[in-house]
């Protein structure tokens, strides 16, 4: 990947140089975008800026936010209660197909040479959703009613015995006193991704096959002209120089930073969207015993009044090969929109267009700001506490706190409610399909290569159906519901699992003993 010299530009307004496609960020959302386009149309031209030295630096690395195959499997956030105590699991099956159709790409880019270690980003790990107390017992089981007897969820197990607990969760039985009801829903066909290596491996495709990689460079404004294309200003960090890109196409996968450049684009799109970011921290396991002793991602219901990208989770992740062990997160805040951001990027997004939907949150938000104002005064003691509830015999001498990335959520104008907060992705796209970006959080990485398949079919219309006889080699139920092809899900599965090296679920165990 190019790691480009300026020499010095006498005229800031001239451009330097011209390319199909420009990509705002090296993390998973561009390198998705740009693995796929090499693959569809490796005659196009793709320029990649990232204003920090490292690919993957922000959200999607994995010991900031993005670690969880999320599939909706142990994520009760998507399984929300209803009134008369059924289960909706409407999100969670989307969620899920979601995630079945990066499986599905990632596999094809293994077989293609596109990405070379599956091990390295991929690993089985059970996936699990913990409760306790009676009446969280009761929702658990009737969660797992309504998800059990669903083809994307077959092989999932229900269990209330603590016997059961204990052989599954050591770590999480010792000393729990089991007078208080448990329950788990179990499924052994979970994963760890670790985003920030597969973000590296598929950044290298783009580069290798002819894409220029910029670290170091940060777009500062974006521009639109007269014939359609956009002028792209582009500000190295390292040597100060500053230079001009004409491009046909840009994606603007900055995370946090994107809702600042879309604003900048000046696309009526864009208009009255907001942000509302969130910070958050881990408890990162220091003992190798304890480590060995936990292999599930936990999750449990999130508090009252907390958003549902705080959900605990006592969640074991694969990082270099090495297992380790993290809780949390535990939420806080700050105005930045990135994790190496400004502390004027919250203030400097707020626009006429989108005043009264900032203020309109601040209003129908209370509950959030009482929860985050508490995580904020939250002790150590206090943080070992709550991570009792899962490690009931946990000791701060065997946790240390780590500062994970921000989240940058999305505020949408609503009629007659001013604005909403919405806890999700959204991708935004100019009419005429020449600029687009994606704003939001979880599922977020997960939802990767949906999310960018969506940006090519808004932004590449006429393309894409020509396009898509090779995606659909790419992603074999392109344009089907798993959930509706019980025989069609179980060949992708079955494929993917032993494409991706998921077929043994030892891997991990095995690992963790070396």
């Amino acid at each position: 990947m190019d790691k480009e010299v300026d020499s010095p530009v006498s005229d800031n307004n001239a451009v330097q140089a011209k390319t199909d496609v420009v990509l705002v960020g090296a993390g998973i959302m561009s390198a998705t975008l740009g693995a796929l386009l090499r693959e569809l149309q490796p005659d196009w031209s793709i320029s990649v800026f990232e204003r920090l030295d490292a690919a993957a630096a922000e959200s999607s690395d994995p010991w900031n936010n993005a670690g969880t195959g999320h599939s909706a499997l142990c994520e009760l956030n998507y399984t929300p209660e209803n009134s008369d105590g059924s289960v909706d699991i409407a999100k969670a099956i989307n969620v899920n197909e979601q995630f079945q159709v990066s499986r599905q790409f990632w596999a094809h880019a293994v077989e293609k040479g596109i990405l070379t270690e599956p091990r390295e980003f991929i690993n089985p790990i059970p996936h699990v959703s913990f409760v306790h107390g009676a009446d969280n017992v009761k929702y658990l089981r009737a969660r797992y009613d309504a998800l059990a007897g669903h083809p994307l969820f077959a092989g999932m197990e229900y269990t209330e015995r603590p016997e059961e607990f204990a052989r599954r969760l050591p770590l999480m039985a010792k000393g729990r006193d089991f007078s208080d009801p448990v329950a788990l829903n179990w499924t052994d066909g979970g994963t760890d991704v670790d985003f920030g290596a597969l973000t590296k491996q598929l950044l290298g495709h783009v580069g290798a096959s002819g894409g220029l990689v910029y670290f170091g460079h940060e777009v500062t404004d974006i521009s639109k002209q007269s014939d359609g294309t956009w002028d792209v200003k582009v500000h190295n960090r390292r040597t100060g120089a500053r230079r001009k890109v004409n491009a046909k196409f840009v994606f603007v996968g900055a995370g946090g930073g994107a809702l600042h450049l879309l604003q900048k684009s000046g696309i009526a799109e864009a208009k009255g969207f907001g942000g509302f970011p969130v910070s958050g921290a881990f408890l990162r396991c220091t003992n190798p015993e304890l480590i060995a002793q936990h292999r599930a991602k936990v999750y449990g219901k999130a508090a009252v009044g907390a958003p549902p990208m705080s959900v605990p989770h006592l969640d074991t992740r694969v990082i270099g090969g090495k297992p380790g062990l993290l809780f949390g997160p535990y939420a806080g805040w700050s105005p930045k929109f990135l994790k190496e951001g400004r502390v004027t990027d919250l203030p400097g997004s707020v626009k006429p267009n989108n005043l009264l939907s900032m203020l309109g949150v601040g209003v129908s938000e209370l509950g959030l700001v009482k929860y985050l104002v508490s995580e904020l005064t939250k002790s150590e003691a206090g943080r070992i506490e709550t991570l009792r509830e899962f490690v009931p015999q946990a000791l701060g001498k065997d946790w240390e706190l780590i500062t994970a990335g921000q989240r940058v959520q999305v505020i949408r104008r609503a009629k007659g409610k001013g604005g909403v907060l919405e806890f999700g992705t959204a991708v935004v796209s100019a009419a005429d399909g020449s600029i687009a970006g994606l704003l939001g959080a979880s599922p977020g990485a997960s939802t990767a290569v949906p999310a960018m398949l969506d940006v090519m079919q808004r932004c590449f219309g006429e393309q894409y159906k020509a396009w898509e006889p090779q995606l659909k080699q790419m992603v074999p139920s392109l344009g089907v519901k798993l959930s509706d092809n019980e025989s069609l899900f179980r060949e992708v599965w079955d494929w993917s699992n032993r494409v991706l090296q998921l077929e043994s679920a030892d891997a991990v165990a095995t690992a963790a003993a070396v």
